[in-house]
């Protein structure tokens, strides 16, 4: 009898130490997704695309006009003043310029940017850079913006019309990037002159 109360005694004393390690925990405890939710970005680390289509158009006209005009008479002298003959002049001035500029840009594309930042209104500052090499030509497209994560859609992607703050820079380097700007001498005369 002593033995079988030995035995539950230290039956029991294994199962409760063994049972203090295990620990209940999900089985999607470290999806953060969850099993049916969307997969949208919404957390710094996460990429979403944006969609650039910009079209931007200015148009400017400008007209200036200016004149002005003056005479003078003197008359004949009289008394010790008698060699002065009479005399006039006249003078006058004009200016007149008229000039117009109209400029059409239109972007379009797609770039995949990172959130780098949750701002406390659950908006997020993306921000990245596209670089593309063709015939030693680089260009490159770099964007920074506020989204709202209301306004990615399911597919994960953000029209440009809906970044805030939007910067879109598109550069570009290399040998017909480099013909394409204004030697050193002509930018020296287009300064001066």
């Amino acid at each position: 009898m002593l033995k079988k109360i030995l035995t539950l005694v230290l039956t029991a004393a294994f199962l409760l130490t063994a049972s203090a390690n295990v620990e209940a925990r999900s089985l999607w405890a470290d999806n953060t997704w969850g099993m049916f939710a969307d997969k949208k970005a919404r957390d710094v680390g996460d990429i979403l695309t944006i969609i650039i289509s910009e079209s931007t158009t200015q148009t400017a006209t400008k007209s200036r006009a200016n004149s002005k005009s003056g005479s003078t008479s003197l008359g004949a002298g009289t008394g010790i003043f008698h060699f002065l003959a009479a005399a006039s002049a006249s003078g006058s001035d004009s200016f007149q310029a008229n000039g117009s500029a109209t400029d059409t840009n239109r972007f379009s594309g797609r770039i995949t940017v990172t959130v780098v930042e949750v701002l406390p209104n659950d908006n997020m500052i993306v921000e990245g850079t596209q670089s593309i090499w063709q015939n030693r030509d680089e260009h490159k497209i770099t964007l920074r913006g506020i989204v709202r994560r209301a306004d990615v859609t399911s597919s994960n992607t953000v029209p440009s019309t809906k970044v805030a703050d939007a910067t879109v820079k598109f550069d570009g380097k290399g040998p017909l990037n480099a013909k394409q700007r204004q030697g050193i001498l002509t930018q020296i005369f287009n300064f001066l002159f």
